[in-house]
């Protein structure tokens, strides 16, 4: 018997997610020590001082499991965004939410519509489920091409991702954009909005997420404590949608699937107002910096609404990529996004922003 005979059929046609270089394989296969990583849209500034102290206490009660519901963070959470906590699901990051995504609505037949470049997870849980993706190509202004999207539709389409901001260009589409596309899809399909960089987003024409939520459109939107809350390393992720989609998706949430600690620390983050005006001082910061210097270099970027820019090197973007690691620079090549002369390259604190450039100068020169 073949390995291949033992297993679901589809998990064939999965391409493993492959993150960011981390600093420390950089280190062993380098021998330095001195690296900044700007690759996987980490926040620098890392997490609230209020979110650390209450994460240490709560060390104190590891050996019990980890409350299910998430009853003070689903509570804390629906206060703050002003949803009743019957609209909220968690997961251990937004990953598993995408998961659970697939697994509650999509059946043989079934195809989702995604754009391309963006996140591909989404792909990965419709092709773990058998169903079709749609990739559509962003606009010239790497946008996501919702008349081309539209056109992909039909009466197999279930799901409809738009990343928004998008991931890897930080563009975004204005709500009159979206609102189009809800009155377009069919009943059947759900409207998936993935808006993990929301937080950094400053387009006044963004967005009215949470009011289709409140009207009970087919809307799920997906947010993170990964990125402006810079708790990535403990995995917490959450869904907001009607109180009849979230029942549906609960069905296939395993118990227990975030943990205490990472349940402490959402909470404590979201109590503390000064982790979000830093972070966003931070970005405001380091945009006007690094499209002064990209300008000035003569360097082609696309402008972007989260913490991180695209931008075009015009020269193989994985001998970039190595040279800049050699000095000490971790960022993400474009080529696992289908564009070979591309980096995605995430915001630093001032000092990694500086010698990003300065290191970018040298490697291009």
């Amino acid at each position: 018997m073949k390995n291949t005979d033992l297993c679901r059929k589809t998990i064939l046609d999965l391409i493993p997610y492959v993150p960011g270089k981390p600093i420390e394989e950089v280190k062993r296969e380098l021998g330095i020590d001195d690296i900044i990583k700007l690759a996987s849209n980490e926040n620098p500034l890392g997490p609230s001082p209020k979110a650390l102290a209450a994460m240490k206490d709560a060390l104190d009660n590891i050996a019990l499991y980890p409350e299910g519901s998430c009853h003070d963070l689903r509570n804390e959470l629906a206060k703050f965004l002003g949803v009743g906590t019957d609209n909220l699901i968690f997961g251990c990051g937004a990953d598993e939410i995408i998961h659970f995504l697939g697994i509650a609505f999509l059946e043989d037949g079934d195809e989702i519509i995604q754009g391309y470049p963006s996140f591909m997870q989404y792909k990965a849980a419709s092709t773990l489920m058998g169903c079709k993706t749609h990739l559509v190509p962003l606009n010239d202004k790497w946008e996501h091409d919702i008349d081309a999207m539209l056109e992909k539709v039909n009466d197999k389409t279930k799901l409809f991702f738009v990343t928004n901001p998008n991931n890897p260009t930080g563009t975004l589409l204005d709500s009159s954009v979206i609102e189009k596309v809800l009155k377009a899809l069919p009943e059947r399909c759900i409207l998936v909005l993935d808006e993990a960089y929301f937080e950094f987003a400053d387009d006044p024409g963004y967005t009215k997420s949470i009011e289709w939520v409140k009207e009970d459109k087919n809307v799920f939107v997906m947010r993170t404590f990964s990125k402006v809350y810079a708790l990535a390393g403990i995995r917490v992720g959450y869904g907001i949608a009607s109180k009849r989609i979230i029942d549906l998706i609960e069905r296939v949430r395993g118990p227990f699937n975030v943990n205490s600690v990472a349940q402490v620390g959402a909470v404590a983050s979201l109590r503390d107002p000064e982790q979000l005006r830093r972070s966003r001082e931070q970005i405001a910061r380091s945009k006007a910096y690094i499209y002064k210097a990209l300008e000035e270099m003569g360097i082609e970027y696309t402008p972007t609404q989260a913490n991180f820019i695209w931008i075009n090197v015009k020269k193989n973007c994985r001998e970039v990529f190595r040279d800049l690691m050699k000095l000490g620079v971790i960022v993400r090549t474009g080529d696992i996004f289908g564009h070979p002369t591309y980096l995605r390259v995430t915001f630093g604190t001032d000092e990694q922003n500086e010698r990003f450039i300065k290191s970018l100068k040298e490697v291009l020169k």
